[in-house]
């Protein structure tokens, strides 16, 4: 790379041709990337080494010690970690795998590739309803749900909240049932001190644009055994068995194969880029400090609705379980009962005032049009607290820096013009 190249010399540019989000004075993210973050993608691409490589695996091995996991494993998203997980729980050179026809637990308040994944494996997925105010399933439900035909429980940590996984997981590890954690939207939360995703078999996690960190695209399985790290190292790419440390073995027992291609598994192509990988390297080593300033800056959002005196209680905050460390991205809202019929114009008002806002995941999912396809059993009405969370929740953005008093201001007299709302024609 050309040393005359330096941060410093590309400042101007960036400043110049980066697009602002003029749609939105408060957006769900705003401006992710710190000009270092894009200068150390410009080096990988000007370094001619695009495809996955040394980057790639520097971020997975600070991504692993980070988190205390054994492992780590990058791929090209969120859900490319899911469906990985989920392919390498039940792949045959496993012990403990899941079949075809057995059952998974999974909440009702899911995201689409948290549950297709087990459905195209072959699982019966055995949905879940959640407490409205955690966001997240109850671990005595989860453990009542629990039968002969349980092989896979999944678990998705909503928001950089948790439920009880100590106990959750002592049940699973007595019967042999396997935990996957969807921790896409909780990179950095703890339990009891433990870093959430790594309780279970399988840990994913999501770089999405206004995750906890982001890469662009981007997401991470972390696994306890080497022999999972391997298998998900080689259904990662293709089934192969490049880069994996068996490589030596393996090529003695197969003299007669190219030793270049030889492909030992099932597999896909998730890998990243080491385009995406440099950047959420860089945006790793400020993790801490965008948990601390988006806690901050939710404290402040509270306080400032709580302390107006137009506060009547029109909505209700995420309920943090005590054993939590919680890594927010969004704020969580939920409507307050007299106030769920004006939800509609709530959000069209905060869109016309500048203030971006999008549904709690995909709300109660038996609701959306892909799982009549799949012809589920169970019906969304059986799902009542995700059914509220559906009809009054939504989430504003949480900003990795300090939240401004002409922000905190715009927000406090938007929200609380739902008031008025009625008066509107």
């Amino acid at each position: 790379m050309n040393n005359r190249l330096k941060l410093n010399d590309l400042n101007s540019l960036f400043t110049k041709y980066r697009k602002k989000n003029l749609k939105f004075k408060y957006p769900l993210l705003d401006d992710a990337f710190s000009n270092k973050d894009l200068f150390e993608a410009i080096k990988v691409i000007m370094s001619g080494q695009l495809t996955m490589s040394s980057k790639t695996f520097e971020f997975e091995k600070k991504f692993a010690a980070k988190i205390k996991s054994n492992y780590a494993v990058m791929v090209n998203s969120g859900s490319s970690a899911n469906l990985l997980a989920t392919f390498a729980a039940c792949n045959p050179v496993r012990k403990n795998r899941f079949k075809i026809g057995d059952e998974a637990i999974i909440p009702a308040l899911c995201w689409p590739t948290s549950l297709w994944p087990l459905v195209q494996a072959g699982l019966k997925p055995k949905f879940l309803d959640v407490d409205p105010l955690t966001l997240n399933v109850n671990a005595s439900e989860v453990i009542k749900k629990i039968n002969n035909k349980t092989k896979v429980i999944l678990l998705i940590h909503v928001l950089g909240n948790s439920t009880e996984i100590d106990l959750i997981h002592k049940v699973a590890k007595k019967k042999k049932i396997i935990i996957i954690e969807d921790t896409c939207e909780s990179l950095g939360a703890l339990y009891n001190g433990k870093s959430l995703g790594t309780f279970g078999d399988f840990g994913t996690y999501s770089f999405y644009y206004s995750h906890q960190i982001s890469s662009g695209e981007g997401g991470m399985v972390v696994c306890k055994t080497f022999d999972d790290y391997q298998l998900l190292l080689s259904m990662r790419a293709h089934g192969w068995s490049r880069n994996l440390k068996l490589q030596k073995n393996i090529e003695k027992h197969y003299p007669k194969l190219d030793k270049r291609f030889i492909f030992i598994n099932s597999g896909f192509n998730l890998r990243p880029t080491d385009i995406t990988a440099s950047i959420g390297n860089s945006q790793f080593s400020r993790l801490d400090q965008f948990i601390s300033i988006r806690k901050k800056n939710r404290e402040k959002i509270i306080d400032s609705l709580k302390k107006s005196n137009k506060w009547k209680n029109q909505y209700e905050f995420l309920k943090i379980n005590k054993k939590v460390s919680p890594s927010f991205f969004g704020f969580p809202i939920i409507i307050s009962e007299k106030y769920k019929h004006l939800k509609k114009k709530l959000l069209t008002e905060l869109d016309e005032l500048g203030i971006e806002s999008r549904p709690i995941i995909s709300g109660n999912f038996l609701n959306q049009p892909a799982a009549k396809v799949y012809k589920f059993k169970q019906k969304a009405k059986s799902f009542p607290n995700s059914q509220i969370i559906e009809d009054r929740g939504f989430f504003i953005g949480l900003h990795t820096k300090p939240i401004t008093n002409q922000k905190l201001n715009l927000l406090t007299n938007s929200l609380l013009s739902i008031d008025n709302l009625n008066k509107k024609s």
